[in-house]
């Protein structure tokens, strides 16, 4: 018996020993496999925090005009702009100790499993924060053992690479509150419609307790479930420190309005200048459609709401609702190119097809000021004469004939000056300057004001036969009125990402590209469209609305069989106006071809209100200033009846002085050093004329 008992004895020991070993090989191979899983999560790294957010766009103020719509509403907010209270509340129904634990809460695991068990089912849930935010960030919500333990892998990553702040500022932007609210920032705005950093302690607690069940604990589905989840809350919040009893009993008796509204939703400003700024986050920056949409970017845009209001108000007022013509405008800062305001069309719902940024339309004599400009860089003066007439050009000898016409077949029939040839719109004499200076100028000038369409080299390119976009005809100008700096149209100053980052700014740019003093004399040649001192043998083309006009503007109209354009600036705005109709049909209605002026001239008041009036200010030298007689382009002479203040780029200002007024015939002043006006340049040089 005592063999026996010896036996058992020495047979205990070995089982004993045999169980120490082979645990002591577990704990080995679990110490392993821990090291081996923190090794392999050390080397994969601190995982992105990125998740779907919506993109929003703000106007130069920084007023918000709109954001992307996925069905989901996201805005990430800083820690320290959510209420303390909704983050208190949180961390004390969610995960008391979340500050002690390394990601599990082992304690809270093993009385989870107690409960499961006595129950003999899924009643406790032991998530932390952590988890929870892994879970949110990358994982689907399914109930895999393959889903866990990628689960835990994030978790432990998260808790490797970030601060706990760090933790909790992303699991509190991405937890989900229901109704398509995602984070405190969306769900504060939508259950309050305030931020999330304006939220009562009543207000956080009762928000604090949707994410457990939105579909349960929403206030706006069941205010008796929620009432008590939030009580639950508070007395948790009690318990833990974070308030008192007197605090918690306040907050319960407080009386909770909820706005259940997206305050965002309604807002979408300038549809079709966000659809611009979309395709230059894409196609300029080179930014994927993913993160334009839910990349929570912060896209601070050029958009001017007073002058967008402005636009679409006039549009509005002169096209008539019953009228199936189009119309766009773009309105632009000159000194920077910034958009100020753009409408592409009468109804983003109907047609979002943008014809401010998209349509190509042949501009008509909205051209000619390029042509013009390319003139004075070729010798051309505003007081250069040409014979205004019918005329037929002919080319490959005789071949090919050409005859353009002006507008109801009114011609000077006489000598008429490039002012007054710009100011009536006078098309011979633009077909034969563009003749003159060689069909190959007037495009090369285009592409040196912007123009990336390809022009036509033929003899009716200088009556804008070639198509152009109209944000490309409102830049040209531009540079007119700038004094001939480059500008590009721009709609963005500047992109942060979802964490603040900007990841794109706006720089100013200062290169010339054209001559400031032939800028100028070009500027001014163009407030002569304005002028009835120009009259000739038909008013100046800006008669209708001249009248409408407060402050000095510079500006050209142009049409043509299918198009109607106005475009002009003063020393702050600078916009234009086409009118049309999509499918090229011709503009026949007397009203339809007033439209882009009125539009135009009223647009640029409005934006222009409460703005101090200025001049448009010559440079420091390269220019002077001299009273002409504007119909032969001569110095004026007291006798004149009409005298007009006319600049030109030093050294090309007229010599020879208007004897046509004078009562004995002579000139009481001679022209400068006593010399004779030569014989018209034209008729040396251009053989048809």
């Amino acid at each position: 018996m005592e063999i026996m008992t010896d036996h058992g004895f020495r047979k205990t020991i070995k089982i004993f020993r045999a169980i120490l070993f082979i645990s002591l090989i577990g704990m080995v191979c679990m110490a392993i496999v821990l090291i081996g899983i923190l090794a392999y999560a050390k080397v994969l790294g601190a995982p992105p925090l990125a998740v779907p957010q919506s993109t929003l766009y703000f106007s130069d103020d920084g007023t918000l005009i709109g954001e992307s719509n996925s069905g989901q509403k996201r805005y990430w907010a800083k820690l320290d702009h959510i209420s303390p209270d909704l983050v208190n509340a949180t961390i004390s129904i969610e995960d008391k100790s979340f500050f002690d634990h390394h990601g599990f809460d082992y304690k809270r695991i093993a009385g989870a499993v107690i409960a499961d068990v006595k129950a003999f089912a899924k009643v406790q849930g032991a998530s932390t924060i952590t988890q929870q935010y892994a879970r949110n960030l990358f994982l689907e919500h399914d109930k895999t053992w393959t889903r866990k333990l990628h689960e835990a892998l994030y978790t432990i990553r998260l808790e490797m690479n970030y601060s706990k702040n760090d933790i909790l500022e992303g699991y509190l932007n991405t937890i989900y509150y229901g109704n398509g609210a995602y984070g405190a920032e969306a769900a504060s705005q939508f259950y309050f419609g305030k931020k999330a950093n304006e939220l009562s302690l009543a207000e956080a607690s009762m928000l604090a307790g949707i994410p457990k069940g939105p579909g349960y604990y929403s206030p706006l589905r069941s205010p008796e479930n929620a009432k008590r989840r939030q009580a639950i809350i508070l007395n948790s919040m009690v318990k833990n420190g974070y308030i008192s009893k007197k605090e918690a009993e306040a907050a319960v008796e407080e009386k909770l309005v909820f706005t259940g509204v997206h305050t965002t939703q309604k807002v979408k400003a300038a549809p079709y200048f966000q659809d611009a700024v979309k395709n230059a986050l894409k196609n300029q920056l080179h930014l994927d459609d993913r993160t334009i949409a839910l990349g929570g970017l912060k896209v601070y845009t050029t958009l001017n709401l007073k002058q967008q209001k402005a636009a679409e108000e006039q549009i509005k007022k002169y096209v008539s609702s019953s009228s199936e013509i189009q119309t766009a405008l773009v309105a632009m800062n000159p000194k920077n190119g910034y958009v100020q305001a753009m409408v592409g069309g009468r109804d983003y719902e109907k047609s979002p097809f943008n014809r401010a940024v998209q349509a190509v339309r042949q501009p008509g004599s909205t051209i000619k000021p390029l042509l013009y400009y390319s003139a004075l860089e070729h010798g051309f003066t505003p007081s250069s004469t040409m014979r205004s007439e019918y005329t037929t050009f002919h080319f490959d000898d005789g071949r090919t004939k050409y005859t353009p016409h002006n507008f109801n077949n009114k011609y000077a029939d006489g000598e008429i000056t490039l002012a007054q040839a710009l100011a009536v719109s006078d098309n011979i004499y633009a077909v034969k300057t563009h003749l003159f200076l060689g069909e190959e100028v007037l495009a090369e000038t285009a592409q040196k004001f912007g123009l990336s369409t390809k022009m036509a080299q033929v003899p009716s390119l200088a009556l804008g036969t070639s198509g152009v976009r109209i944000i490309e005809m409102a830049n040209a100008y531009s540079l007119l009125a700038n004094g001939g700096k480059r500008v590009y149209p721009t709609l963005i100053t500047r992109v942060e990402d979802y964490n603040g980052k900007v990841i794109f700014e706006r720089k100013q740019e200062s290169e010339k590209v054209l001559d400031p003093a032939k800028a100028y004399v070009m500027t001014q040649m163009m407030t002569g469209v304005f002028d009835t001192k120009l009259n000739g043998y038909a008013k100046v083309t800006g008669s209708t609305i001249a009248e409408d006009l407060t402050r000095p503007y510079a500006g050209k109209s142009g049409s043509t069989e299918t198009d109607s354009w106005m475009i002009g600036y003063s020393p702050q705005l600078v916009s234009a106006v086409w009118v049309g109709y999509d499918v090229g049909k011709p503009i026949e209605l007397r009203p339809e071809k007033s439209y882009a002026k009125n539009i135009w001239a009223n647009f640029m008041e409005e934006a222009l209100e409460g703005k101090s009036v200025k001049a448009f200010k010559p440079p420091k030298d390269g220019v002077i200033g001299v009273y002409v007689n504007p119909e032969n382009g001569k110095l004026a002479t007291k006798d004149c009846p009409v005298r007009r203040f006319t600049y030109y780029v030093t050294g090309t200002e007229p010599a020879e002085y208007c004897t046509e007024h004078l009562k004995n015939g002579t000139g009481s002043e001679p022209a400068k050093g006593g010399q004779k006006m030569k014989k018209p340049w034209y008729k040396r040089i251009l053989p048809w004329s």
